[in-house]
């Protein structure tokens, strides 16, 4: 990771990486398609409809800044490019799993129920 990176990411603190990564409506999307193994950028063009290719290479640029995203460059030709879920990439994506199951219990009704059970008290 270059010098850059590392004191962009080290200075900012989770909560504002947080929304400064989800501020983006691809960011999310883009991150479930690498976390299911769709990892190349033609791929995840390809399953977003309406992502240009200048947007989802920003979304990724800041990703990998955060040390979010390993961008891994093969030598090859023509070049593959691949990205891949960091070892702290993992641990973030987790807050989107929180969030998926605060979505879950809210279409549910389950979190209506604890809310009234814990103002009831």
């Amino acid at each position: 990771m270059s010098h850059a990176r590392l004191s962009k990411s080290k200075s900012m603190s989770a909560a504002a990486m947080l929304e400064y990564i989800v501020g983006c409506k691809w960011s999310i999307r883009i991150l479930t398609l690498v976390r299911q193994g769709v990892d190349r950028p033609g791929a995840i063009t390809r399953s977003i409809e309406g992502l240009t290719t200048k947007v989802q290479s920003d979304c990724l640029s800041k990703m990998v800044s955060f040390n979010i995203l390993q961008k891994v460059v093969y030598p090859e030709v023509p070049p593959r490019v691949e990205y891949k879920l960091t070892a702290f990439g993992q641990r973030f994506v987790t807050i989107l799993d929180a969030v998926a199951e605060l979505q879950r219990e809210l279409e549910t009704g389950c979190f209506t129920e604890l809310s009234q059970r814990q103002i009831g008290r």
